[in-house]
């Protein structure tokens, strides 16, 4: 069969990466795909957002299969476009992708459905938002209600750190339209977790746990980007711990949605907090995670494939899902100045010195004629597997040693609290 990726990043570097290893693939395009992706498949020049010239694509080039990667084209609508086209097409349908693209109403369904979060409020005028941030005190989340690329979340451990979110946001309008409306929350205390989930409609298949590392420095420090390395799976987070987040959260939500006419079907992705009251959630997204998707799958022994096609069709329940009993740990190598400004056109080297049991994922990359150079901030997620967590984290640090661009940094304790508490 053919298969259309859709994206540039590292999360469908490591799609299309997955995807190639199906006996069932014949050929592979990513639109519009990177240095990386262009190893494994043929990049085609369409932007995510022109829809009818990738679903024409898809139909003359007799595409089989189309997964979609970000998070705008779900938003956008993709999905309703190709599906209405005949063009099989993995991920929810816009109206469940507001689960991601509208904090509020994420919040207002899992308040429908009894789904444990935090308390919050949302506004739409600065100074009721204003005085209410007053009103609670800190520390409290501030949150761009729209799209942010990661970035529109505000955790503000001051009242001045709380106030001066708000103005950018809402008055200075750093986030466009996305920050219209606000979300603000109590600031839950405890450990974040990551658990993504393949999703039918009510048929739930979680994936492995693990952890992203969203600021910029070690330590935590730093402002937040759109993730600087993870691992899975979490060796702390038992198989108790997982069964209770997907039978009080998870399956919860997509039978809620299944039921109120707007059936969610892709990857639901579930931002938690394990607190002290259990575990609560902080974020759903509608598509695989990015770096995580880039620990994940490489832990996935299930053909991508199978998977992907019957929850298209609504036989997930069908599909035995099988992890491999191994780690894996992404470190992700940004350019210099990220989150802000930063160059582009350095050259990348040392790619081929990888080694065994690593897998390089371009995610800022593009090729020509001189090589490999940077395109993006995340450059490349290095990616180390192994028997162990300290195998892969060993293995993905060796890499990283190997490979070299101008101003290349990258935070250096991926994995530590995890092998701390051993």
């Amino acid at each position: 069969m053919n298969v259309l990726v859709i994206g540039g990043g590292g999360r469908e570097h490591a799609i299309v990466w997955k995807l190639a290893q199906s006996p069932k693939v014949k050929k592979i395009f990513c639109a519009p795909g990177n240095g990386g992706t262009a190893l494994l498949a043929e990049n085609v020049p369409i932007p995510v957002d022109d829809f009818a010239a990738l679903a024409q694509f898809a139909k003359d080039e007799g595409v089989d299969l189309t997964v979609v990667g970000p998070e705008d084209p779900l938003l956008g609508g993709i999905v309703d476009f190709f599906t209405e086209r005949g063009l099989p097409i993995f991920g929810p349908t816009a109206q469940a992708a507001k689960i991601e693209g509208s904090k509020s109403f994420a919040k207002h369904l899992m308040k429908r459905y009894g789904i444990p979060t935090a308390r919050y409020e949302s506004f739409l005028d600065y100074e009721s938002a204003l005085a209410y941030v007053r009103e609670q005190g800190a520390p409290i989340v501030v949150k761009a209600d729209g799209l942010a690329a990661g970035k529109g979340v505000v955790v503000a451990e001051t009242l001045e750190a709380a106030e001066a979110a708000l103005y950018r946001i809402m008055k200075e309008g750093v986030f466009g339209q996305a920050g219209a409306r606000v979300v603000i929350e109590e600031c839950m205390r405890g450990e974040e977790l990551s658990l993504l989930s393949f999703v039918d409609g009510e048929t739930v298949k979680p994936m492995v746990t693990s952890q992203d590392h969203k600021r910029v420095f070690d330590g935590d420090q730093g402002p937040n980007t759109g993730g600087m390395g993870t691992y899975a799976p979490v060796p702390h987070m038992s198989a108790e711990l997982v069964e209770q987040i997907v039978e009080t959260i998870v399956k919860p939500m997509a039978r809620g949605m299944a039921q109120d006419g707007i059936p969610f079907r892709g990857v639901l992705y579930t931002g938690l907090m394990i607190t002290d009251e259990g575990p609560k959630v902080v974020e759903f997204n509608a598509r695989f995670g990015d770096p995580e998707t880039q620990v994940i799958l490489p832990l996935l022994e299930t053909d991508l494939v199978d998977i992907c096609t019957a929850a298209i069709q609504g036989e997930l329940a069908s599909v035995d899902v099988k992890w491999k009993q191994e780690s894996a740990v992404c470190v992700v190598m940004a350019a210099p100045g990220y989150p802000g400004e930063y160059p582009k056109g350095e050259l990348i080297s040392g790619l081929e010195k990888a080694g065994e049991s690593v897998t390089v994922f371009h995610a800022g990359t593009k090729q020509t004629e001189q090589g490999i150079v940077t395109s993006g901030g995340r450059v490349l997620g290095v990616t180390g597997t192994g028997r162990t967590l300290e195998d892969a984290r060993a293995r993905a640090y060796a890499a990283v040693e190997q490979i070299s661009f101008a101003g290349a940094h990258y935070r250096r304790d991926i994995a530590d609290r995890a092998l701390r508490r051993r």
